[in-house]
């Protein structure tokens, strides 16, 4: 370890930000990495880089939901200069319990151990703009908050909570839509759909509009702001993570039909909300049976037996639900965009990322 770089604990490390983030420090030698998770990275669907990666990292395997595994972290005078926690859980679909254990609980028993620790210069807490009220205006980090979904009702209670923290000095960062290689649920599940409607050879029809907003930023700029974080931005205060794309569902659909050489349209607010009134539960259940069967296909035609991936969709995600958020505030700090806009190319990347894990099926891009 060299003591002349400071020491970070990434927490949540071997998920889809964790990974990036441990392979941006290391790979640019910013840091000495603590990561923990507890997924060891043999089992979490690594590429081989990355696995390289986590071979010069401190891995740690803990269960942060337990207060006490939390403070083992700080064992034999161990000290961490920051603390970036993306340990919560991210899948949708479960109850409040699961959530108030795996998002509340968890974050601020890291936080409130980070606080007992003179060493700790900052606590990087990442939560979601789906904290936001869901509509189409742009919001500023000053903006109305009615979280929309149940993960964000918790990340919220975490922000709220952190205040009360003594000797806390932290900052909350709210994302987008994050996107790029490792990423199971933001933008993968719709270039997935785009593979399967190549498959059957038939255009992709998507609920609501062009128009709704699903506001994005790549994976290397989050993790890249989460560093600069660290050592700028006033204490205590909430920066959006977005870039300048203004993304919706017609902009995302434009690069699907580029890269899979396919044609796709929208079902129309009308229909959808003519759809949405027989119940959610029925229009998921509906959506997902058209997609997960073909999906099984695909992926055993090319010998694929396991792969994380999956088109599925929970109901939380397939309202008429905007995400459009301002993440320009952070620039006044030194951050800047290095991916601004979405692109063809960069979606191509997310493909090529998992094919080469044999993961995603071949064969299926222009």
């Amino acid at each position: 370890m060299n003591s002349d770089k400071p020491s970070v604990l990434v927490l949540g490390a071997t998920g889809f930000i964790g990974r990036n983030l441990v392979e941006f420090l290391l790979s640019n030698n910013l840091a000495n990495v603590t990561a923990v998770d507890k997924q060891l990275p043999n089992c979490a669907y690594l590429s081989p880089e990355e696995e390289k990666l986590f071979e010069q990292a401190n891995f740690v395997q803990k269960n942060l939901v337990n207060p006490a595994a939390i403070a083992t972290l700080w064992d034999d005078d161990k000290h961490y200069d920051y603390v970036i926690n993306l340990a919560a859980e991210t899948k949708y679909g479960h109850n409040d319990e699961v959530y108030k254990e795996r998002v509340e609980h968890l974050s601020l028993s890291c936080a409130r151990e980070a606080a007992k620790h003179s060493s700790v210069r900052r606590f990087v807490e990442v939560s979601t703009a789906q904290v936001y009220e869901s509509n189409n205006k742009t919001k500023r980090e000053d903006g109305p908050l009615d979280p929309w979904t149940n993960i964000a009702k918790f990340k919220l209670e975490v922000e709220n909570q952190l205040k009360t923290i003594d000797n806390l000095n932290y900052v909350i960062v709210r994302p987008a839509i994050v996107y790029g290689p490792g990423d199971r649920s933001g933008v993968g599940p719709r270039i997935i759909c785009g593979a399967i409607y190549k498959h059957l050879d038939k255009p992709m029809k998507l609920l609501w509009n062009a128009d709704l907003k699903l506001n994005t930023v790549h994976v290397r700029d989050v993790v890249r702001a989460l560093w600069h974080l660290c050592t700028h931005g006033e204490r205590g205060a909430v920066y959006n993570l977005a870039d300048k794309n203004d993304t919706d569902q017609g902009k995302i659909n434009k690069h699907l039909e580029e890269l899979f050489g396919i044609k796709t349209k929208f079902a129309g607010k009308m229909l959808s909300a003519a759809a949405q009134k027989l119940g959610m539960e029925h229009v998921t259940s509906t959506v997902n049976d058209k997609h997960v069967a073909p999906w099984s296909r695909m992926t055993k035609e090319k010998g694929i037996d396991i792969t994380p991936l999956s088109p599925y969709l929970d109901k939380e995600l397939l309202g008429n639900t905007h995400l459009a958020v301002d993440g320009s505030a952070i620039e006044a700090t030194g951050f800047q965009y290095e991916v601004p806009v979405v692109t063809t190319e960069k979606l191509r990347e997310w493909v090529e990322y998992y094919e080469k894990l044999k993961l995603f099926p071949s064969g299926y891009l222009v």
